[in-house]
């Protein structure tokens, strides 16, 4: 942008400007308005622009002495020369591919294409009969765990991820050794997370509101435990 403005200075004599940095600024913002540069700006192009030879710079006094506004001569570039007349009517022939090798390509395009089908085709049949992933669930997870969380999180990895959090829960709420009380509690916290995700209230995460259930549920318990011991 600066340079192009100050070379619209450089109207009056071709190739010579004087104009004051302010002046060149002042008709910058009033084109450009908030796009316009800063000062600091317009001075680094100026080095720049005359380190690689586009004009010279040159300081100038007054009569007083005192610096004036700089004068800024745009420097001429010598017009390249055109090659001569033989090196510009040189003509390169087109090879034109034969019909043949046309045919050989296209026949080996259809054959690759074949090959690719016949292997996906192949690959088809065993990706529609393969079992379900909550198959390759752990052992240690329940089968009555298995056959709910299925219908809902099929992959194997979600289920045993699930399971995972009610064993923590049980071992934080000091009930890891009664397996029956922990897939019992389970099992319910779970039903809860399915009645939660059909409503219109949105879980973000499904596995820490269930465990939240599960913790819940446990305390519930301990608390009973104790309600009984002191009635007895």
């Amino acid at each position: 942008i600066g340079l192009k403005r100050l070379a619209r200075f450089a109207a009056k004599v071709p190739g010579v400007a004087n104009a004051k940095i302010g002046t060149v600024l002042k008709a910058i913002y009033e084109e450009y308005g908030e796009m316009g540069i800063s000062r600091s700006t317009f001075k680094r192009m100026i080095l720049k622009a005359s380190e690689i030879g586009i004009f010279t710079v040159f300081e100038t006094a007054r009569k007083n002495g005192s610096q004036s506004s700089n004068l800024y001569v745009f420097n001429r570039f010598p017009m390249n020369e055109l090659p001569d007349g033989d090196q510009l009517s040189h003509q390169y022939k087109t090879i034109i591919p034969s019909e043949t090798n046309i045919k050989k390509n296209n026949k080996r395009e259809e054959k690759a294409a074949e090959e690719q089908s016949s292997k996906i085709l192949e690959l088809k049949p065993v990706a529609e009969n393969a079992p379900a992933d909550h198959l390759f669930v752990s052992d240690r997870v329940p089968s009555d765990f298995v056959n709910l969380v299925k219908y809902f999180f099929p992959a194997a990895k979600s289920i045993e991820e699930f399971w995972r959090m009610s064993v923590v829960a049980a071992y934080r709420n000091n009930y890891e050794k009664d397996s029956d009380l922990l897939l019992s509690l389970s099992l319910d916290s779970f039903k809860k997370l399915v009645r939660k995700l059909k409503s219109k209230v949105e879980v973000k995460n499904p596995i820490a509101y269930f465990t939240g259930i599960l913790n819940k549920k446990f305390q519930e318990r301990y608390f009973e435990e104790l309600y009984e011991m002191e009635a007895c």
